[in-house]
């Protein structure tokens, strides 16, 4: 069994506790978080004992296998730092890193001690969008030349999360990185972007709109859309839409999980909604489950040694994309990848 710590206790860090009381060969011992009141509320709830203010001191104190960093991004590369000098497998919240230096730093810094590094880029993960990547990587509609990915809602996530409302970097550094990440993973990566964006709500201070071109590698194109600003009667959050075109058919992600895939054979009308766990609630159930299904994947990893899909190294490839999109939409210009 592998014991984990998890550094980190706010928001989205309870859907993680939860996802690993259902990984099989691994869970979490010990928590740590610098607020005193919010680590004894947790560990209450979870029955952790082991609770520290230190990150650090968790480390020199309990036997760890792995930590599961759950922080804002400021302090990404200082603890995945700590934990490769410890010696220890790290799982991190996206996003990885402030810049892609640093990101690149902490890349580094893991592999030199041969231990797992994974980024927690869930929406790969979301059992609609994975069933998705599995008909395109088995070449049911054949090369795929077109990809649309659409996340468009007027759901208020500032409630939860209000500190995403301070940020000047907002829509694509904590959403639009989900949804290009989704794009490289179902059409490979990228060489040249270019992306506009907007901010419809005057009472926050980053974009809430943004629409990105992709020239993949391959030839093929991508259209990457996002928006916190789309009134509608039916609110699709939290889904991502998609729309895929390949030399030998198609398919489509439609609102309510309703898939359709046409292809010279045959046309199958597939209903790929999640699961509703014990422990999760409607709307936010598909982001859930993919945390027990990209933690499985983790624990899994470190027990076969391998590096995980959506490992540190893979992620540096959705990352570029996040900021050659601010380059882009401040500098009016396409920015060419290979030159990050």
């Amino acid at each position: 069994m592998l014991e984990g710590g998890l550094i980190g206790c706010g928001f989205f860090a309870i859907n993680q506790l939860h996802g690993w009381r259902e990984v099989e060969g691994a869970g979490i011992s010990a928590i740590c978080d610098k607020d005193e009141r919010r680590l004894a509320e947790v560990g209450d709830a979870f029955g952790i004992q082991a609770r520290y203010t230190d990150a650090a001191q968790m480390l020199a104190a309990e036997s760890l296998d792995f930590v599961d960093i759950a922080t804002t991004v400021s302090s990404h590369r200082s603890l995945v730092e700590l934990a490769a000098s410890e010696r220890v497998h790290v799982i991190c919240q996206k996003p990885l890193a402030e810049s892609l230096d640093d990101a690149r730093a902490m890349v580094r810094a893991v592999e030199r001690t041969g231990k797992v590094f994974m980024v927690h880029e869930n929406f790969r993960w979301q059992s609609a969008i994975r069933t998705v990547i599995n008909v395109v990587r088995e070449g049911t509609i054949g090369t795929p030349f077109f990809c649309r990915a659409s996340f468009r809602s007027g759901y208020d996530v500032y409630s939860g999360q209000p500190y995403l409302a301070e940020d000047e970097r907002f829509i694509i550094q904590d959403l639009g990185i989900h949804v290009l990440d989704i794009a490289r993973a179902l059409m490979g990566d990228v060489a040249r972007l270019s992306a506009t964006t907007q901010r419809i709500n005057q009472r926050i201070k980053g974009e809430d709109v943004a629409t990105i071109l992709l020239s993949h590698d391959s030839g093929a194109t991508s259209i990457v859309d996002c928006s916190y600003a789309s009134r509608r009667k039916v609110e699709t959050f939290p889904e991502t839409l998609l729309e895929i075109d390949g030399e030998l058919g198609s398919l489509r992600l439609d609102a309510g999980y309703q898939l359709s895939i046409q292809s010279a054979e045959k046309e199958q009308r597939l209903n790929v909604e999640p699961p509703l766990l014990d422990w999760a609630e409607r709307p936010w159930h598909n982001i859930q489950e993919s945390v027990v299904a990209i933690q499985q994947d983790f624990a899994s990893c470190v027990a076969g040694g391998r590096q995980p899909e959506t490992s540190g190294e893979d992620n540096l490839g959705t990352l570029a994309l996040v900021e050659a999109a601010y380059i882009s939409a401040r500098e009016g210009r396409t920015v060419i990848l290979s030159e990050l």
